[in-house]
């Protein structure tokens, strides 16, 4: 009775909520990884896989590799809810970490040292700059701690909030992302729960990078967690840190610190750009 009274008014808040005024969204991308962000501080969204893929989708939706839910939070400034174009959530996105954290000074719910809770933990940000339009934010966001990387005869394994497997290649400009990183996505040693992958060329100290991600099933543009798993991975093999992490949406910088098991003070820089904003009601 509890569940069907419950279900009863999930349904009368979308259909009159968001029917009636509509869902506002703002669309953000962050080095060309796209996004969609709601405020659902009031906890009107309902969280369908379904109705996310549509509104992921390039055709019949918005169109985004990912939609972000701001939500309340009794421990920090405010909680991340990240969703995948698929649908389906996952515990952390680094650029959309930095897009969320660019919304929230945006919308003054937080200051520009902030605090946020997603499903890997808590985060802490920081907006460096503001361009003179407000809309272009540079944001640092600092990465969980990350465990020292597995190594395998093709490559690197690391989880930097999500799982990432690296591989080290001569002509990253040459490949085909998508066929390839398909493959090792799906690879048995990853068969659980699937790996994204990253395709790194290391020239003079700088990392070019190419992602497959999971979720999405294909290239994006960039991808945060990758670059910094990139970074890590390349220190890993080099034994120094990349002065810049180039990807085809754009450039990164990471930071951190190398420790017995790993790494901490892991810090993910890069530009996050308001791109507009409306209402879909469906």
């Amino acid at each position: 009775m509890q569940k069907s009274f419950q279900k009863g008014m999930e349904s009368y808040f979308f259909n009159n909520y968001y029917k009636d005024s509509g869902m506002h969204f703002y669309k953000f991308q962050a080095n060309g990884n796209d996004f969609i962000l709601v405020d659902d501080r009031q906890g009107f969204f309902i969280e369908q896989t379904k109705k996310i893929a549509r509104l992921c989708h390039r055709h019949f939706g918005i169109g985004a590799d990912g939609l972000i839910l701001l939500k309340d939070s009794a421990d920090s400034d405010f909680d991340m809810r990240y969703f995948n174009s698929d649908g389906k959530p996952a515990a952390m996105c680094g650029n959309g970490g930095r897009c969320i954290a660019a919304l929230a000074f945006m919308k003054n719910i937080a200051g520009k040292k902030m605090l946020f809770s997603a499903t890997d933990g808590i985060h802490e940000a920081q907006i460096e700059n503001v361009s003179s339009d407000q809309k272009v934010f540079d944001v640092s966001l600092k990465m969980q701690d990350v465990e020292g990387a597995k190594v395998f005869d093709d490559g690197w394994f690391l989880n930097t909030g999500v799982p990432h497997f690296v591989r080290f290649v001569s002509d990253v400009k040459r490949l085909d992302v998508k066929l390839l990183g398909r493959k090792i996505r799906n690879d048995d040693r990853f068969l659980l729960q699937g790996t994204n992958v990253n395709f790194v060329e290391i020239q003079k100290g700088r990392l070019f990078v190419r992602t497959y991600e999971r979720g999405v099933e294909d290239e994006t543009l960039s991808c945060g967690t990758g670059v910094t798993a990139s970074a890590l991975a390349a220190f890993v093999k080099t034994g120094k840190s990349p002065s810049e992490i180039i990807t085809p949406g754009g450039t990164f910088s990471v930071r951190f610190q190398k420790v017995k098991n790993g790494f901490n003070h892991v810090w993910l820089r890069g530009p996050a750009q308001w791109v507009f904003e409306g209402e879909m009601a469906f």
